[in-house]
């Protein structure tokens, strides 16, 4: 008994210079790399993208060109549309097969989705599809589910046609009988229809929304025609579902869209409106005649002409041509209580462009606001990143009010300048925001941070950052900006808008603001109208300010 005592009071005295020896262990090593992914050094290898963050002397992408056709029957509140998309495959590879993204059947029932949507409306119904002149036969399985999806069906040699998984998820499959040759090209023909969800008049549906029409009269319409997917150097195509949170990874390429709607509805679109004297009456013309001429706003369509039925040309139908080269996106909104004020903005080295502005009269004076906000970004984000590319820019009020697409943004007073930000931000810089967030959302809110306080002549509050970032890290929510966004739950919107902020912000007091925004826009004009990854990023940046930072970006990034 003694000796096991004696053992005992030997075992407790050893414990308490344990925890001694424990508090003075030698701190935790640093990793100094970036880690790397097959993906990324494929690349490297195949000389798609340099190691040093620029695109390789053999990058090349998808080239899409479009022409699209719709009509918007208010009354029963769907768009229906016929469509020609010429996939140009610049890619050195054949393809076998195509994606196509159908945001619209995120508004079907039993569909995955992360957000709620204002209405169950079917989705995306499509009549007609065909590949080279070819009927595509569609399978009663979505991709991946079924015995067989790809297997033989009903009156199909699947040696002979193009056949199509079940077109009821957001992403569908079509396996070609014979692959589109490296540098060769494919003819897709649709058609298609879907109902716009309704959203009560006047209340502002979710951002994740997107979309929606405020009775009869007033339509937001996006993400809303089949659209190819993107087909790249790094994963080949991008298949990621739309779950609603995460918003889109575009190829570029060509639009030319005509959107039928009754008379008197004024439209505005992405692109720029091909016949103004089909569907303006003289008065508006000779008023855009002298719009660039101050920055003074100037009433294109009044509520007086509206209410006298002086809104858009005679006819009891008309279609409105948009076009739009170089972009990864088309969207539009019409309305019979649209009145249309617009103002110009300067950008350097370009000159004015047009801003359009369609408002209800009730919202006339927060769009008096918006004209100067979204003139005072686009000049700003000229400046600091590169000059806006885009030949014009729209705002339209809807009950989507805080989402982007190429020269057109549903918006009013409260995220103008946050939306103005988003035309550098996937538009210009074609950026994965499906999976990386951060690149879209977070470099546009660090933006809007040094916009605003330039809009009122101060020195942007860059410290408050840390402190804001010192409450926030460390909940269990908020995942690596690197974790799939589409994927990223709870914190996604905290991940893709205020941490990759606070990680600019503190780079900047490291290397010194003003080196930070030099590096950032030479990064912007190197992958202009192209698709950096976030090794890109990183690898730019590196390059750009002369120092070794994958400490910095492997803690920011994957930790």
């Amino acid at each position: 008994m003694k000796r096991h005592m004696a053992i005992l009071a030997l075992a407790v005295t050893v414990v308490v210079p344990s925890t001694v020896v424990h508090a003075q262990a030698p701190p935790r090593a640093v990793r100094l790399d970036l880690p790397l992914t097959n993906s990324i050094e494929r690349a490297h290898r195949a000389g798609t993208r340099d190691s040093t963050g620029v695109p390789g002397s053999a990058y090349w992408q998808l080239w899409l060109d479009y022409d699209i056709r719709t009509r918007l029957d208010p009354g029963a509140g769907t768009v229906i549309g016929q469509q020609r998309i010429v996939l140009h495959n610049r890619s050195p590879e054949a393809l076998e097969q195509i994606v196509l993204r159908l945001d619209q059947n995120i508004y079907r029932a039993n569909v995955p989705r992360d957000r709620t949507v204002p209405e169950i409306t079917g989705g995306m119904n499509i009549s007609r599809l065909s590949v080279n002149g070819q009927p595509v036969a569609f399978l009663d399985f979505p991709y991946g589910q079924g015995p067989d999806p790809f297997g033989q069906g009903p009156d199909v040699d699947p040696l002979t046609a193009p056949v199509m998984s079940a077109p009821t998820q957001t992403v569908a499959f079509v396996r070609l009988p014979e692959a589109i040759p490296a540098g060769g090209q494919a003819v897709l023909e649709a058609e298609w229809s879907f109902r716009v969800p309704k959203i009560e008049f006047g209340r502002l549906g979710s951002l994740h929304r997107r979309m929606g029409a405020w009775g009869d009269s007033l339509y937001q319409v996006a993400q809303w025609y089949p659209q190819v997917a993107v087909h790249d150097d790094l994963r080949g195509w991008n298949d990621d579902p739309y779950l609603g949170s995460s918003e889109f990874f575009n190829a570029f390429g060509s639009f030319d869209l005509r959107i039928d709607v009754p008379a008197g509805w004024i439209v505005g679109a992405t692109g720029v409106l091909q016949n103004p004297e089909e569907v303006l009456t003289a008065t508006a013309r000779e008023r855009l005649a002298t719009l660039l001429d101050s920055d003074a706003t100037v009433a294109i369509v009044t509520a007086a002409e509206r209410d006298a039925g002086r809104a858009a040309a005679p006819g009891e139908r008309l279609v409105w041509h948009f076009r739009s080269d170089t972009v990864n996106d088309v969207a539009w909104a019409a309305s019979d209580r649209y009145v249309w004020n617009a103002t110009r903005a300067t950008i350097p080295g370009i000159g004015p462009i047009p801003v359009h502005l369609l408002h209800t009269p009730a919202s006339a004076e927060q769009y008096e606001r918006v004209a100067g906000l979204a003139r005072h970004a686009l000049e700003f984000y000229s400046e600091l990143w590169m000059p806006y590319a885009f030949p014009q820019l729209t705002l339209a009020e809807g009950p989507a009010m805080g989402m982007e697409y190429p020269m057109f943004l549903m918006s009013g007073a409260g995220s103008a300048d946050h939306e103005v930000g988003h035309q550098w931000w996937p538009m210009m810089v074609g950026t994965n925001e499906t999976r990386y967030g951060f690149m879209d959302e977070g470099f546009t809110v660090y933006g809007n941070m040094l916009s605003e306080a330039h809009s009122r002549g101060q020195v942007p509050n860059l410290d408050g950052l840390g402190q804001f970032y010192g409450r926030a890290s460390g909940n269990e929510r908020y995942a690596p900006l690197m974790w799939n966004a589409n994927f990223g739950g709870d914190g996604v919107s905290y991940n893709a808008y205020q941490k990759a902020e606070a990680m600019l912000s503190m780079l900047g007091g490291m290397v010194g603001d003003t080196a930070v925004w030099e590096a950032m826009s030479e990064h912007a004009r190197a992958w202009r109208f192209k698709h950096p990854s976030p090794w890109d990023y990183a690898f730019f940046m590196n390059r750009a300010l002369g120092q070794d930072l994958d400490w910095f970006w492997y803690y920011w990034l994957f930790t």
